[in-house]
């Protein structure tokens, strides 16, 4: 598989079988995504991989924590703050088509409640990811968190697997450093969850659009 075949094969995936990847295909993928490139190579990213019954007891502490009433506290902001214009459009147009895909109506408000808690049951996948940074950082930092974080969902496809990155993953940290090894100092920016797609599976026939190549990009010569 070329890389422009990576690419075009990469989906967010949200149904999962529930096979667990093999330990060495794990340690193989996660070390060639450490290649990475990032600004004089400080490698500003900490990953910490969530599976088996840690990843049970994960989701069901979150679920408790919300259940309580406790307000989300992630340590970046939200990648959904501060939108307009097309960008704010391009949001709706996605969330038009996500829940349009599952045959949910806008005023079915418990049917989107449902399939927007799915996040905190990573989908289903039965691997999730956690990736951090030092909150001392800024965005040039994040640039090569997003680097690497396209890496390693490159790799991924290479290997057969599918993911979903998820911002909602940040939402919750203070149960996710009582599991994961999470460094003094990190603030969580997205997890990644991740295994086998489970083809066939309505939610992932959700296709996102892009804008045309005329609105992002522009050739100056």
């Amino acid at each position: 598989m070329n890389v422009s075949d990576a690419i075009s094969a990469r989906r967010s995936i949200r149904g999962f079988k529930t096979d667990p990847v093999a330990p060495e295909l794990l340690e193989k993928i996660f070390t060639t995504a450490s290649l990475a490139p990032s600004n004089c190579n400080t490698q500003p990213w900490h990953i910490v991989v969530v599976s088996g019954q840690a990843r049970i007891d994960l989701q069901t502490a979150i679920f408790a924590e919300m259940s309580a009433g406790k307000a989300p506290s992630p340590a970046f902001p939200p990648g959904d703050q501060g939108l307009t214009g097309d960008y704010k459009d391009r949001q709706y147009q996605c969330a038009f088509g996500y829940y349009g895909t599952m045959g949910i109506e806008r005023h079915e408000k418990d049917k989107r409640f449902a399939l927007m808690m799915k996040n905190w049951e990573f989908f289903g996948a039965p691997h999730v990811a956690f990736i951090s940074m030092p909150t001392s950082m800024g965005p040039v930092n994040a640039i090569d968190v997003g680097i690497y974080l396209q890496t390693l969902m490159l790799v991924l496809v290479e290997h057969g697997l599918a993911s979903c990155p998820q911002g909602a993953l940040a939402f919750y940290p203070d149960e996710v450093k009582k599991i994961a090894n999470i460094p003094e100092g990190n603030g969580i920016i997205c997890g990644l969850s991740f295994g086998y797609e489970e083809v066939g599976a309505q939610i992932n026939k959700v296709i996102m659009d892009r804008a045309p190549l005329a609105d992002t990009v522009q050739f100056i010569s």
